[in-house]
């Protein structure tokens, strides 16, 4: 049976850029590496808003993105 190890983790912060000339919105965003493996929800979402207190852009929204090993 095949198992998964958690090898990396990335914190992803969006912000809103507002609207471009025909009206749809813009997003960019910014990735931070080496996050913490163990890190809980409410710890990388008090993090995110603690980053996002110092941009002048509101932010939209916060992504973690695990990179994971298939051991067969």
């Amino acid at each position: 049976m095949a198992s998964a190890l958690l090898k990396g983790s990335k914190l992803k912060l969006i912000y809103d850029y507002g609207l471009d000339k025909d009206g749809k919105p813009m997003f960019k965003g910014k990735t931070f590496s080496n996050i913490r493996l163990n890190s809980t929800p409410d710890e990388l979402e008090n993090a995110a808003q603690a980053i996002a207190s110092l941009s002048q852009k509101a932010l939209y929204g916060v992504e973690r993105n695990d990179s994971l090993d298939i051991l067969g």
